[in-house]
């Protein structure tokens, strides 16, 4: 449930509309480093329950976010953003934990990186099938395990 090795390890705090806010700002920043254009109305928000080691779900209210906005971004130019992303957040503390450039629908883009001070992922990658509808490029964040200010955290 947390990010070290010990469960009671001390959980960053943040209020959840913070924590929705900073992913929409985010992913807003990684479409204008790489000079595209969301589409506001595919924004997606999932809240989770974070999940131990033993599968335990702590009643303290902590939580993770995976939020996720599409780009109209034409294939053509995916391997540009993922290109794009790799050289820029690294430079800012992010790791690169996978990266493809969009070759075709079975081989497409794909940029993910963990930052290594506070957990957090962001993605990049090319979503739907081409077929039945138009490929898009998808933006999204997830939040390490984080716990609402002011709720003491429970302890395993």
């Amino acid at each position: 449930m947390s990010q070290g090795d010990d469960a009671n390890t001390p959980l960053p705090r943040m209020e959840k509309n913070d924590a929705l806010q900073w992913a929409k700002d985010y992913t807003a920043y990684m479409a204008k480093i790489t000079d595209v254009e969301l589409t506001p109305s595919t924004a997606t928000v999932h809240f989770e329950n974070c999940l131990g080691v033993n599968d335990e779900v702590a009643e303290d209210g902590r939580y993770s976010l995976y939020y996720y906005v599409d780009s109209p971004a034409p294939v053509s130019e995916h391997t540009r953003v993922v290109r794009t992303l790799r050289q820029k957040l690294t430079q800012q503390g992010y790791e690169v934990t996978g990266y493809r450039e969009f070759k075709d629908a079975y081989e497409s883009a794909v940029f993910r990186a963990n930052n290594k001070k506070n957990f957090y992922r962001v993605t990049a990658e090319t979503v739907g099938s081409g077929k039945t509808k138009p490929q898009a490029l998808s933006f999204s964040v997830r939040t390490p395990c984080m716990l609402p200010p002011g709720v003491k955290q429970q302890q395993f």
